[in-house]
């Protein structure tokens, strides 16, 4: 633990990169197309899926009019998290992407992915709090509660929403951060069968 904190408390070597300024047209492009890309709408569907199977809320019933009434929700839930990030982080000179460790060794690349779910870069190339990313999450939990029974709209329930989802962003830096490693080496490996048989 000792050193997790320490990593992400030491400067990231991502600053190095090339970080090309997005404009607030091109975090329009981006919001949108994390909201309604084809992965996106299939992610919906999933998670869905999943609160069909585990009957939440309860009050909507089983079938294909409640799956389709789970589907519009975390879709309007999406959309409304992709407004409020794109407000946020076009008023506040927030950068949205995630960009890649150069570091090497996992501990210190999984620490630059949480130290990406906490701060974030400015347009002008520093570090800052996420302020797009909690304010979008936690906002976005809240606002979407609105369409549920009285029973789940609560601020308990907002604030464990806005914590999954702050947990999901963190899942998605990872999977940003290793997913190009693992997917070269599947390549890599099959391309090696393929030659070898």
């Amino acid at each position: 633990m000792k050193k997790l904190l320490l990593i992400l408390a030491t400067s990231s070597a991502c600053l190095a990169q090339n970080l090309n300024t997005l404009d607030v047209s091109g975090k329009l492009l981006y919001h949108a197309h994390n909201t309604y890309s084809p992965m996106a709408i299939l992610g919906f569907a999933a998670y869905a899926g999943v609160l069909q199977a585990i009957n939440t809320p309860e009050e909507w019933g089983q079938g294909a009019a409640p799956y389709g009434k789970r589907v519009a929700s975390t879709a309007a839930w999406s959309g409304i998290h992709s407004a409020m990030a794109f407000g946020l982080d076009s008023a506040l000179h927030q950068d949205p992407r995630y960009y890649r460790s150069v570091d090497a060794g996992f501990w210190r690349r999984a620490g630059h992915a949480v130290r990406g779910t906490v701060l974030t870069h400015t347009d002008s190339g520093g570090e800052t709090f996420s302020t797009w990313r909690f304010g979008s999450a936690y906002g976005a939990a809240y606002l979407s509660n609105v369409w549920y029974p009285d029973r789940l709209n609560t601020a308990r329930l907002g604030f464990l929403q806005g914590s999954l989802g702050l947990g999901f962003d963190l899942a998605g830096n990872l999977g940003s951060e290793f997913w190009p490693d693992i997917k070269r080496k599947l390549v890599h490996r099959n391309v090696k069968v393929a030659v070898h048989p």
